[in-house]
């Protein structure tokens, strides 16, 4: 199994990014994705994540209203939009997947399969 995400960069504060994440090696359209975060000194936090069947979809409260979440299952893919992001918001941004049909979980201990994480870095 293998999670590919990408789109991290350098960008100011007030800006927006998007995140991508590919996924290969189990059948995508069974699993909930989730996006976590993990910022230097800090331990991993949920950041976002959708139903296996694209409802249901949530967020932590310090990225609601900002964020978006979405996945297309043709493309086995997921995806985070990012806007009016703060310096706060830097992280290696990781996205991952838990059990098949289950709901989306906010627990790093629930996910079993994860991608290498991409960067974020947003300026003041």
């Amino acid at each position: 199994v293998q999670l590919q995400a990408s789109g991290g960069g350098l960008v100011q504060a007030g800006g927006s990014l998007r995140l991508s994440c590919v996924v290969n090696g189990l059948t995508f359209s069974n699993y909930p994705m989730s996006w976590f975060r993990e910022a230097p000194g800090k331990e991993r936090e949920f950041v976002s994540g959708i139903g296996w069947t694209g409802s249901a979809p949530s967020y932590a409260d310090s990225v609601k209203g900002r964020f978006t979440i979405s996945r297309d299952n043709a493309k086995n893919a997921v995806y985070l939009q990012m806007n009016s992001l703060k310096p706060e918001d830097t992280a290696v941004y990781l996205c991952a997947a838990a059990q098949a049909f289950e709901p989306v979980f906010t627990f790093p201990s629930n996910y079993r399969y994860w991608g290498q994480g991409t960067l974020v870095t947003v300026s003041s």
